[in-house]
């Protein structure tokens, strides 16, 4: 069934009835006829300050200078229009598409099961590896960009089954218009992914995207935990992930401080040099911005780490870092009964048997007897008398 039509550069377009995902703000809708674009509309009628960035933005074209393959699709979805009604009001912008079953959110690769249906015999650990290079990779290039994500989170990122990254609400952006001179900010922010001066109600700087990254990038190596989950044993009631991220209480770098929750994944897959960006970011890092590792540096310890991983003998979809001597999903698994990569049974290894031995043939023992007493007369002849 058909819903709106909107204009897109003067162009009729009709909207479906039922949008794809909605959220507070906005809803976006597919476009009957077109598989290849979204419209993104606005619940509350945008103001003249959202229609100018829309504007603006459309001047743009970030991270275009990046060489890419064919398979790999653009790391924004930025806007390609804006979205008109019948008296030439502005409610949303044009975008192209990035849906299932090729794009999946990125909180689909935290739980087992979700991996399973979308990346079945893909996503172990070596590829979440490579969907946290890709991820730092395109928050250095935004930066260097001068563009400020903002509202960084698992559900505003998408991920293909190659591991590539798209990021989509990018209408929420931070940046300065090149031309014109003229700022702006991003509004949004998701808490669990926000640092203490974000929710404070500061700006979206490089610094708030840094420590988000670190988040992400700490789920995705750990199948899906919060770096700020659990509950601090001196807290007096339920807290939350925001209330441990405002205390700068985190069980990977104070475990001791920290109830954590039952079948969280040890720090300690992390190789080493991640583990201690990780601490940095969830340790001093919390309340003191600068000292927050930068994209770059999770990119460069991301790229040595991904040349190293190893795989397990025993189970094929268990991938882990060259740090460890064991396979920790094996292990894992066997304490747990819980199989964090659901791979395979574990394959036997064939045991050699002896081969059992084959009785003599009776002339071949004949024969032997015989040359036996010959020898013993010879002897017995050429002995001294």
């Amino acid at each position: 069934m058909s819903g709106l039509t909107v204009f897109l550069d003067g162009k009729p377009v009709v909207l479906a009835e039922l949008p794809l995902k909605g959220g507070g703000q906005a809803a976006v809708y597919p476009v009957v006829g077109d598989d290849g674009i979204v419209v993104k509309l606005y619940r509350e009628p945008p103001g003249p300050e959202q229609e100018r960035r829309l504007m603006r933005m459309l001047t743009m074209s970030p991270l275009a200078a990046r060489p890419t393959n064919a398979s790999q699709p653009p790391e924004l979805a930025w806007p390609t229009a804006l979205a008109r009604g019948t008296r030439g009001e502005f409610l949303g912008y044009a975008m192209r598409r990035f849906g299932e079953p090729q794009h999946v959110q990125l909180i689909g690769l935290f739980t087992r099961a979700q991996r399973l249906k979308l990346f079945p015999d893909r996503a172990d650990w070596r590829f979440l590896l490579g969907v946290s290079w890709n991820l730092a990779f395109m928050t250095a290039r935004m930066h260097y960009d001068n563009l400020v994500i903002g509202d960084f989170s698992s559900s505003n990122v998408v991920v293909d089954g190659n591991g590539f990254v798209t990021f989509l609400d990018c209408d929420s952006i931070a940046f300065t218009d090149p031309v014109t001179g003229e700022p702006f900010p991003c509004l949004m922010h998701t808490t669990d992914y926000s640092s203490p001066e974000r929710q404070a109600g500061g700006p979206a700087t490089r610094a708030t995207d840094d420590f988000a990254l670190a988040v992400l990038v700490y789920q995705l190596l750990t199948a899906g935990n919060h770096p700020f989950g659990g509950v601090p044993h001196d807290s007096a009631s339920e807290s939350t992930v925001k209330d441990n991220i405002a205390a700068s209480c985190s069980y990977v770098v104070r475990p001791e401080l920290v109830v954590i929750p039952r079948g969280t994944v040890d720090p300690s897959v992390l190789p080493p040099e991640l583990l201690t960006l990780a601490r940095a970011a969830f340790g001093p890092g919390v309340l003191a911005p600068a000292a927050r590792p930068q994209a770059e540096a999770w990119l460069r310890a991301l790229d040595r780490e991904r040349a190293l991983v190893r795989v397990c003998r025993m189970r094929p979809l268990h991938a882990y870092g060259s740090h460890l001597p064991t396979c920790p999903w094996c292990t894992r698994a066997a304490v747990t009964g819980h199989d964090v990569f659901n791979g395979p049974a574990p394959v036997p290894v064939p045991v050699t048997q002896p081969e059992e031995e084959q009785p003599w043939p009776a002339a071949l023992k004949v024969g032997l007897l015989i040359l036996l007493v010959v020898i013993l007369v010879v002897i017995a002849v050429n002995l001294p008398q």
